[in-house]
């Protein structure tokens, strides 16, 4: 399944107030996600694994010149009397933010999930093989 990816205009967070609650969110308990970030001929790709998420739970955003990724993963075990000996897994809220280069479309940013690895893949401009020169 591929998805559009939502672009907000670069008015929001304009607001001094507004960046100052997205520095404080930085600091916050949310997971973060590992990803890999690279670029082919055409696209700028960003890959990350989030087992047991849906795409359609995830909020994929273009603000500025980043690229947001958040979402909640739910313990599918959750059980107040069990006693872990390890426990490695994240459980709950996870976010990402990752900076974009200049030279890409937004607008024509898709993601797809596939075997619970997310692939995020944004044009180049000027890359599209039917634009015109």
């Amino acid at each position: 399944m591929i998805n559009k990816i939502k672009v907000k205009n670069g008015k929001e967070g304009d607001n001094l107030n507004q960046n100052l609650e997205s520095k404080e969110n930085i600091f916050n308990s949310d997971g973060e996600l590992v990803i890999d970030v690279f670029e082919t001929n055409s696209d700028f790709v960003v890959l990350t694994a989030i087992a047991g998420v849906q795409i359609k739970d995830l909020d994929i955003s273009v603000e500025k010149d980043m690229i947001v990724i958040k979402g909640n993963r739910l313990d599918p075990h959750k059980n107040p009397e069990k006693k872990y000996f390890y426990q490695e897994c994240y459980w709950g809220p996870f976010s990402r933010k990752i900076v974009l280069p200049e030279n890409i479309n937004t607008e024509e940013a898709e993601a797809q999930m596939d075997k619970g690895v997310l692939t995020i893949k944004i044009p180049k401009r000027g890359t599209n093989i039917n634009q015109e020169s």
